[in-house]
Parts: C-alpha cells; sequence; structure tokens
C-alpha cells in the first residue's frame, strides 16, 4: 500500500545575489531585470540597454549597498524568508511540509517543487509573500511555477494565496508590530509613514491595482492605529513617472520642515535591501541632511509572532479542504 500524499507549503520571495560582490549582482540583476513583467520595454530595445549600460555600471554600486546590510547569515532577505519556513514548519508540525524559495535567485521555485514532490507531496499551496498583488511581483511568481509545470510530466495539484493587503490577520500583525515600535521609541512622531515599493505610474493606468491596494492597507491601518498613516513610494528607477509622492522627496520635506518621523514598509514581508539601506540608512541620511533630528525605521513583520501567526491564518484558510 502506497504512502498517503503529503502537502506541500511553499513561501516564495523576490529574491537576492548570492554574495554582496558586483559578479553576483550583474548575475541577479539580468535576471530580474530581463523579466518582461518587471521591465515592459520591448526586448529589442531593452536588452541593449540592460546589457550595454546598467549590468556594467550598476553592479558595483548595488554591491556597496549590500554589504552594508550583509550579515553572517547571507542576505537578511534570504535569512529572514528561511527563518519565516522554519517557523511555519513549526507550527504546522507534520502534517504539512514547508519550503521557500526565490522568483530571482536560489533557491529557485523549480527546485523548490521539485523537492517537495519528491517528498511526497501531491498538493502544493504557493505563497507569494506579497500582501499588495502587482504584475512584477505576484503574476511573476504564478508565471514561474507555470513554466516548471510544463516540464513535468506528474504535476501536483496547486493553489496560490491570493493577495491579501486588506485582510483581518495581516492588518492585525501590522497593527501590533507598529504599535510595539512606537512604544519602543523616545520620541513620538509627527508622521507615521508607510513607505511601498515604486511602480511606474502607466501600470496603474494599464489596471494594476497595485496603488489602490497599497491606499487601502494604509487607511485600514490608520484605522486600526486611531492615528493618520501618510503612504510613499520607494525605488524609482529610470525615467518614467513613477508612482508618488516619492519617499525620498517626502523624508527631505519632512526634514526641513522639523517634523519627526517613523517609516515602515508594509508591503515587504522581511526586511531586505530596500528596507535596511534604502529607508534605514539613506533615507535616515536624505532626512537628516535636509535638517530633521527625530527618525525611526521600524522592522517588517519578518518572522517575528505577530507575523508568523499571520502567515499560519492565511495558510491555514487556503489549505481547507487538503489538511
Amino acid at each position: 500500500m502506497s504512502a498517503p500524499s503529503q502537502i506541500g507549503v511553499l513561501l516564495v520571495n523576490l529574491g537576492t545575489p548570492d554574495a554582496p560582490d558586483a559578479p553576483s549582482v550583474r548575475r541577479y540583476l539580468a535576471e530580474f531585470l530581463s523579466d518582461r513583467r518587471v521591465v515592459e520595454i520591448p526586448q529589442i530595445f531593452w536588452q541593449p540597454i540592460l546589457r550595454g549600460i546598467i549590468l556594467t555600471t550598476r553592479p558595483k554600486k548595488s554591491a556597496h549597498a549590500y554589504a552594508q546590510v550583509w550579515t553572517d547569515e547571507g542576505s537578511p532577505l534570504a535569512a529572514i524568508t528561511r527563518r519565516q519556513s522554519e517557523a511555519l514548519q513549526t507550527a504546522f508540525g507534520e502534517t504539512v511540509r514547508v519550503a521557500h524559495a526565490m522568483r530571482y535567485g536560489k533557491p529557485a521555485i523549480g527546485a523548490a517543487i521539485d523537492a517537495l514532490k519528491a517528498a511526497g507531496c501531491e498538493r502544493i499551496l504557493v505563497a507569494p509573500l506579497y500582501p499588495q498583488y502587482c504584475a512584477a511581483t505576484t503574476a511573476t511568481v504564478v508565471d514561474a511555477v507555470g513554466r516548471h509545470l510544463q516540464s513535468l510530466r506528474w504535476q501536483p495539484a496547486l493553489r496560490f494565496l491570493p493577495p491579501y493587503h486588506d485582510d483581518a490577520p495581516y492588518l492585525g500583525a501590522l497593527k501590533t508590530s507598529v504599535a510595539e515600535g512606537l512604544a519602543a521609541l523616545d520620541f513620538t512622531p509627527d508622521v507615521l509613514l508607510a513607505s511601498f515599493h515604486g511602480m511606474p505610474e502607466r501600470t496603474r493606468a494599464l489596471g494594476d491595482p497595485y496603488h489602490d491596494q497599497c491606499r487601502a492597507t494604509a487607511r485600514l491601518l490608520s484605522d486600526a492605529l486611531g492615528r493618520p498613516v501618510e503612504v510613499s513610494f520607494q525605488s524609482r528607477f529610470g525615467r518614467a513617472k513613477w508612482l508618488e509622492p516619492a519617499t525620498d522627496t517626502r523624508l527631505e520635506q519632512l526634514g526641513r520642515d522639523g517634523r519627526s518621523v517613523a517609516i515602515f514598509a508594509p508591503g515587504f514581508a522581511a526586511d531586505c535591501l530596500e528596507t535596511l539601506e534604502e529607508l534605514a540608512i539613506r533615507g535616515k541620511q536624505q532626512y537628516e541632511d535636509a535638517g530633521g533630528t527625530d527618525f525611526a525605521y521600524l522592522p517588517c513583520l519578518n518572522a517575528g509572532a505577530p507575523g508568523m501567526a499571520m502567515l499560519e491564518a492565511l495558510a491555514r484558510r487556503e489549505l481547507a479542504g487538503w489538511l
């Protein structure tokens, strides 16, 4: 008699270079920026720009940024996502096998699916760790899973964790995390700023719900906290018009106005280059250079208790009927 099939959960985050050096960053950016959903310029025009300019100049600069946040465990994003996977495995016990993967870089999605299948998982919940849906993030995970399934003769049954920007477990975890972060400060911030990753404005015009979902998260969190939550968008790239207001511009304005600020990044499931270097280091410097004095960065949910309780609740909901 064959052993009963297992259930798998695959946590997927964006990705990271293997090391904080230019060659590793170049390989990572080549994969990331070649995704047609990430950069929607026709490839015949984009690839010469990518290969000729960006990949010869940007890797060294980005490697320096990565080196400022690299840890003994490697990339913060990779280490935290691994810890999230381990914590979720502990929460589920033997009823579920939990793995993690990166959309770009390692461990790859295809390899993670193969490992779950080899462990007997015939049903897999793929969980993109993006609270707000965006074609350049959530959809790329679905794309990658679909491409890998094309190579499999025996395909597992699949479910995907939907965006959870307005789900009660997510908002509850954010409320707890932000409230605890604020309580630990030695000042009361005038402004609580939620910084989301930016996207070109044209993606909004084309129907991407990302902007609206970011705004909805901030509005619902503001209601839960009982205080205003401002929204900004970070990580602008290229000459196109991006979603506004821009985080760096807003921080400079707050610094000039002498208003204290606590900034957090609710669209990121784990701290990474964009939060630890762009916000906590560079953002703070921009704010202080403009004259500001009281600045705080509040960490992401990461593998803390509120965030892990949220992930377990969302996963159990989507596994209904399988468990």
